[in-house]
C-alpha cells in the first residue's frame, strides 16, 4: 500500500476517532436555554434586600396591575402564587438582617417555618412566562367602589381547591378593575360612561346570582374596556358596530328567523331585517339582492396593501411567536377565559369567543411595541388556517397553524380556528382601510358564502356569526390605544 493512502487512512480513522470522543466523551451544553438568577424580593433589582427594595414595594402596592407582571411575581416570596401578608413580612425581615438571608432565618426561624437561603433564588429561563400573582392584602378603597358587593366579598386568600382558587382570582380581578376605574372614571365620554353603567350592572347580577365563574370572566371584559379601550373623540361609526352585532344576535331569535328555519318562509325575509338593521343602525344602503362579490382585481391599492400586510406577517420573529406561545399557555386569566367553550350549535351569539381574543390581541400589542398593524400580521401568522378543504393536497403538506399546534384557540366544536381568524383579519383592514370599508369587505365576503350554500339555514346561521366575529374584531381593533397598555 502505498504511503500517500496509508497517510489517508490513518487521517480519516483520527478524524473519525476525534469526532466521536467530542461528540461522546466531551461535556457539552445539550440543550439550547438561556436563563437568568433572580433574586425574589430584589424589586429595585440591585441584588441586594436593602430600604430601596421597600421604596419600590411601596410604590408596586399602590398600583399593583399597572406594573410588569414579571416585576410582581418578585414579590411572591413564599411562592403561593399570591401577594400577601407573608411575603411582606418575609421582606422586611430580609432588609431588618441587612440583606443576609441566614440572619434573617435565624432570627425568623423560633417565630415559625421561614424559608430557607437558597429559596429565594431562582433560574428562570428567559423566555419563561412569569404570572402575576393574585392580590391578597386588605384592600381599604372597596368601600366606595363602583362594585358595591367588593367591601362585602372577602373570600379566604387561598388556592387550594377549585372554588377557592376562583374566588381568590375574582377578589383580584374585581380590585384590578377597581383601580383601572379610578384612573378612567373621571375622564369617560357619556357614552363610555353609559356602556360601563350596562357592564356593571350585568356584573351585579351575576354576584348576587352566586354564578362565579362568569362572574370572573365578566369582571375580566369589564378591566380590559378600562385599562384599554377609549371611545373615539370624534363622530365615528365605531360604537355603532356594537349596536348593528347586538341587533344581529336578536335576529336569531326574531320571528322572521323562527319562519326561516322551519321552512315557512325564503332567505330573503330574514336578510331584509338584517339590512334594515344595518340601514338604521350605520346608514349603510344595499340591495342584498344584487350585492357584488367582494374583491376588485383591478385595484392596485388592493395589492398595495395585501403586499404591506404580508410584509408584516413574515417579518414576525421567533422571539415574538415564543413570547406568545408562553403567553397563552401560561396567562391565568387567558387560560380562564378560554375555557368557556359550547358544544356544537349551543354558542350562537358567538360569546364565548371575544374575550380570548381581546387578551390575545393585547399581548400581541405589547409584543410588538404598541404597533397595531404588527400585532394582527403577528395574529394573523399564528392563526392562520390550514387550507384543508382541498381534499386533492396531502394532509402533510398544508400550511401548518402555530396556534393550532401550541395553545388552545377560543371558540367552540364547530368553529376552530376560524371565528379567531374572522376577527383578527377585519379589525387589520380596518388599520389599513377604515371600519367602513372593512364592514363593506365582511359583508361582500359574507353574501358570497352565503349564496355558495344556496341560502341554506346552516348558512344563514354561519352567517349571522361570521359577522358577529368580524364586528367584535372591528371595534375592538380600532378602539384599542396603546397609551393605556399599562402592562
Amino acid at each position: 500500500m502505498r504511503w500517500p493512502l496509508k497517510l489517508l487512512m490513518v487521517g480519516v480513522t483520527a478524524s473519525v476517532a476525534g469526532y466521536t470522543y467530542w461528540k461522546i466523551a466531551i461535556p457539552k451544553h445539550r440543550v439550547a436555554i438561556r436563563s437568568e438568577l433572580i433574586m425574589l424580593g430584589d424589586l429595585d433589582d440591585d441584588k441586594r434586600w436593602t430600604d430601596g427594595d421597600l421604596q419600590v414595594l411601596d410604590t408596586v402596592l399602590k398600583e399593583f396591575f399597572v406594573q410588569p407582571a414579571p416585576l410582581t411575581w418578585r414579590l411572591d416570596l413564599n411562592q403561593n402564587g399570591l401577594v400577601d401578608g407573608e411575603d411582606l413580612n418575609i421582606l422586611q425581615a430580609l432588609v431588618n438582617a441587612h440583606g443576609d438571608p441566614y440572619a434573617a432565618e435565624l432570627t425568623m426561624t423560633p417565630k415559625g417555618p421561614f424559608p430557607r437561603p437558597r429559596e429565594f433564588y431562582r433560574y428562570v429561563a428567559l423566555n419563561d412566562y412569569r404570572p402575576r400573582p393574585l392580590w391578597a392584602l386588605p384592600y381599604p378603597p372597596a368601600e366606595d367602589s363602583a362594585l358595591t358587593w367588593l367591601a362585602d366579598f372577602q373570600p379566604p386568600p387561598r388556592t387550594d381547591t377549585y372554588a377557592l382558587a376562583l374566588n381568590t382570582a375574582t377578589r383580584a380581578e374585581a380590585i384590578r378593575f377597581d383601580q383601572a376605574y379610578r384612573r378612567r372614571q373621571e375622564n369617560l365620554l357619556p357614552v363610555e360612561r353609559e356602556y360601563a353603567d350596562r357592564k356593571l350592572a350585568r356584573v351585579e347580577e351575576l354576584y348576587k346570582s352566586g354564578r362565579s365563574f362568569e362572574l370572573l370572566l365578566a369582571l375580566m371584559d369589564l378591566t380590559e374596556d378600562a385599562e384599554t379601550l377609549a371611545a373615539p373623540r370624534e363622530p365615528n361609526i365605531t360604537l355603532a358596530l356594537l349596536t348593528f352585532r347586538d341587533h344581529l344576535r336578536a335576529v336569531l331569535d326574531s320571528e322572521a328567523y323562527a319562519k326561516f328555519d322551519a321552512g315557512e318562509t325564503d332567505w330573503s325575509s330574514v336578510l331584509q331585517v338584517i339590512f334594515d338593521h344595518l340601514e338604521n343602525d350605520l346608514d349603510f344602503h344595499y340591495d342584498f339582492k344584487t350585492l357584488s362579490p367582494p374583491r376588485n382585481f383591478t385595484n392596485l391599492e388592493n395589492y398595495l396593501e395585501r403586499a404591506e400586510w404580508q410584509y408584516y406577517k413574515t417579518s414576525v420573529s421567533d422571539d415574538d411567536f415564543l413570547t406568545l406561545i408562553a403567553f397563552a399557555q401560561n396567562d391565568p386569566r387567558y387560560l380562564r377565559a378560554v375555557s368557556r367553550t359550547s358544544k356544537r350549535s349551543q354558542d350562537p351569539y358567538v360569546e364565548n369567543h371575544n374575550l380570548p381574543m381581546v387578551l390575545l390581541f393585547r399581548e400581541a400589542v405589547r409584543i410588538e411595541g404598541g404597533d397595531k398593524k404588527k400585532a394582527v400580521g403577528l395574529l394573523d401568522e399564528a392563526i392562520r388556517i390550514p387550507y384543508a378543504w382541498i381534499r386533492s393536497i396531502p394532509r402533510t403538506a398544508l400550511p401548518g397553524s402555530l396556534a393550532l399546534d401550541n395553545f388552545l384557540l377560543p371558540g367552540n366544536m364547530e368553529d376552530g380556528a376560524d371565528k379567531s381568524r374572522h376577527w383578527n383579519v377585519f379589525g387589520g383592514i380596518c388599520l389599513y382601510k377604515s371600519p367602513e370599508e372593512a364592514l363593506d369587505l365582511a359583508l361582500r365576503r359574507e353574501m358570497q358564502d352565503l349564496r355558495n350554500v344556496n341560502y341554506s339555514t346552516d348558512g344563514m346561521r354561519e352567517f349571522v356569526r361570521d359577522m358577529i366575529a368580524n364586528l367584535n374584531g372591528m371595534y375592538h381593533v380600532m378602539t384599542v390605544d396603546p397609551e393605556l397598555l399599562d402592562r
